[in-house]
Order: C-alpha cells, then structure tokens, then sequence
C-alpha cells in the first residue's frame, strides 16, 4: 500500500473494526437480539448502541483530543478532527438477517474526509481508504487489493445503483429519477454502503440516495474518490459527505447524471468537483 502522513488514523480504524466486527455478527440473527424504534421511526439494536460505546471508549483513549460524531450518542469534543462513527448501516438488513450491513468509520480534519473505513464482516468483505494513499478491499493492509472505479463514458452504457423510490418523492425528483433509470443500461437497488463500494471497486457506475445524514455518507467519501470517483450532493452544490444527499460516480458520468436529477444545477465552469 502507498504510505500516508494518515497511516496511524487508518490503523486504528482497521483496529476498532476489527473489534466491533465480533460484536455485530455474535448478534447478527441472535434470537435474543433487541430492537427497539427511535423517534425518527428508524429501528435500533442492543448492536448499534455496544457498537458505538466500544468505538467511543477506545477513540477517548487513543485520540482524546478528536471530537466524535456518532448516529446513536451524537457529538461530543470540539476538534477541526472528527471521527465519524456508523455502528450498523443497513440497521433493518441487520435485524430482518440480510447479510448487507456494515460498520462504518471515518476521520474528518476540517472539511475533508481523510480515512475511511466500511466493514461488513456478514459478507466476509471491507474496505478503506486513506487521503494520498489510494482506496482498498481486502482483510488485512498486507492483503489487500486496490480499487478503480469504471470507465463508463456514457449514460445510456452505465449501470447504477440506488437505495428506494420513496425519498425521490419526497426530494420532488421522482419523474427525474425515474427518466434517469429508463435512460441507463441498469438499474439495480443494492442499496445502503454497498451501492458505493460498488462504484468504487469499477463494478457499477453510479450510487444516488436522496436523503442521507453525515454518518450515512463519511466513510464512503474517501473510498470513492480515493478510487477516482467523485461525491457529491445530488444538486452538486456540496462537495463530500456534507450535503442532505448524494451522488457518486467514476467521475465521468457526473455531471450528465446530476443534469438529468436537478436540471436547474449551477453551470459548468470551475466547480470544485470536476
């Protein structure tokens, strides 16, 4: 692997999860497993909550000076460096036993998104990134392969991915992600992480979901564009993790995709992004 002033960080990320993944599958299909709604109607497990706590207690030992956000216990430091803490994405996968579901780990120094880490010890796969230093699958930093996204020029030869129709209602882009979906070669809804791990790994071309929070979106921005893709909110004004939504790409078929979903988007010219 290429070396990066980041290499501790991504370290001790690949370390936590590596201890949070025995937690999530000793209760993945558990017959005592706890679920309970928050109320935001949005399921939670006894897993998410041990999830987090364990990442937690470990950061405030090794890096008590960072701040960290996490889904189920919020914010907590004051730090231009974050750690961004998932304990479970795909929490209804994971109580319905569908393997698709991950913890996700990311840093934050200022805006930028600089390590990243998605495991999904279910399906027996992870991947991580760090800023300079490229974005990888594997199980192990000596085991590891580098990814790349596609080459896919066109929109009517690309294939992309999505999590469900309702938000896109909600968003007012219903028709326009409907026309998106006639206009490419394939659609399929692998949903949640996965549809971004694709996008980085070359195997699909595009992910969007319409609503999405910090922690649904950190650890997969450096992963995408570590492996040459681009992240943005769905009307491209934000760059990252740091919009209500997202589109991510080989970089290629950006801007045709986010024409076709917010017509009215800012002109081309010297956007940040491209």
């Amino acid at each position: 692997m290429t070396s990066s002033r980041y290499d501790d960080d991504l370290r001790l990320a690949l370390i936590l999860a590596d201890q949070v993944d025995s937690i999530t599958m000793s209760r993945f299909k558990a017959i005592d497993l706890k679920v309970e709604s928050k109320p935001d109607t949005t399921p939670v497990t006894d897993a998410d909550r041990t999830v987090e706590e364990v990442i937690r207690t470990q950061l405030s030992r090794s890096r008590s000076r960072d701040a960290i956000v996490g889904e189920e216990y919020g914010t907590t430091g004051h730090s231009s460096r974050r750690w961004i803490i998932d304990p479970i994405d795909g929490t209804k996968n994971f109580v319905r036993g569908v393997p698709v579901w991950a913890t996700l780990i990311a840093l934050a120094e200022g805006d930028d998104i600089v390590v990243s880490v998605v495991s999904a010890p279910a399906l027996n796969r992870r991947w991580w990134a760090a800023k300079g230093a490229g974005a990888w699958t594997g199980r192990s930093l000596a085991n590891a392969t580098r990814l790349s996204v596609s080459k896919v020029a066109r929109i009517e030869d690309a294939s992309i991915s999505y999590a469900s129709l309702n938000g896109w209602k909600d968003l007012g882009l219903y028709d326009q992600f409907l026309s998106l979906t006639d206009e490419v070669w394939r659609s399929r809804a692998y949903g949640d992480f996965w549809s971004y791990m694709l996008v980085a790994e070359g195997a699909v071309d595009a992910a969007m979901e319409p609503e999405l929070e910090l922690y649904d979106m950190a650890a997969l921005v450096a992963i995408v564009t570590e492996a040459g893709g681009t992240f943005t909110s769905v009307d491209g004004s934000y760059e990252g993790p740091w919009g209500p939504n997202a589109v991510a790409s080989n970089g290629l078929l950006h801007r045709d995709i986010l024409e076709r979903l917010t017509p009215a988007m800012p002109a081309t010219g010297d956007d940040a992004w491209e």
